[in-house]
């Protein structure tokens, strides 16, 4: 398809002139003209601290991990054949659904 051109370019005196123009525009030598300022508000402070205490909080609960080490050496680990095999079974039926032509992939 073949685009003709209609109407022809804008001078370039015109172009600088279509640019929407700020109300509150101050001229560049103002030094009286106050400092802007942002405020975001509580749910940005609040976001900020759930940050912060996600970086800060371990990967790993090392406690638990020790726990299931000393109980592993002692013989006083018990594994639950049954819920392993469901929760594998759940993980393969994800895996196969998730891979079918129409689904969303994450």
């Amino acid at each position: 398809m073949k685009i003709d051109k209609t109407t022809p370019p804008l001078p370039a005196t015109q172009i600088g002139e279509l640019a929407p123009r700020s109300t509150n525009a101050k001229p560049k030598g103002d030094s009286s003209a106050a400092s802007d300022s942002v405020h975001l508000g509580a749910a940005s402070a609040q976001l900020r601290g759930l940050e912060n205490s996600i970086v800060n909080s371990p990967v790993v609960n090392s406690e638990k991990v020790q726990a299931i080490k000393q109980a592993i050496s002692e013989g006083r680990f018990q594994i639950n054949d049954s819920k392993v095999a469901d929760r594998l079974i759940d993980s393969v039926k994800e895996l196969i659904s998730a891979n079918e032509p129409g689904s969303k992939k994450i």
